[in-house]
């Protein structure tokens, strides 16, 4: 079994600065992709942006610029550091990874809890 542990959220005034952590642990062998979705208020869970176990990441359109994604793979995390944050960034923050547990090429797929962001003046 695998945890994830978000930790970061909070309230923010526009224009200010957020940075996020998720923290895996149980079973790891390795992780393929680790990301970060955003739920808002009456809305689906979307991905934004995600980083691979090379390095490569990919955001969406409405974080572009404003948002770096990193990951420390001896440490299992991933990282989201938040700019310029805008009131529609409100919402539910989840981190998710694609887990693989042991040397065979099973892959599972695990959230976290979720951890609130806040962007109001």
């Amino acid at each position: 079994q695998v945890q994830l542990v978000e930790s970061g959220g909070g309230l923010v005034q526009p224009g200010g600065s957020l940075r996020l952590s998720c923290a895996a642990s149980g079973s790891i062998f390795s992780i393929y992709v680790m990301g970060w979705y955003r739920q808002a208020p009456g809305e689906q869970r979307e991905l934004f942006a995600a980083v691979y176990n090379g390095g490569s990441t990919n955001y969406a359109d409405s974080v572009k610029g404003r948002f770096t994604i990193s990951r420390d793979n001896a440490k299992n995390t991933v990282y989201l550091q938040m700019n310029s944050l805008k009131p529609e960034d409100t919402g539910v923050y989840y981190c998710n990874a694609d887990v693989r547990p042991g040397p065979l090429n099973l892959h599972y797929n695990y959230w976290g809890q979720g951890t609130q962001v806040t962007v109001s003046s």
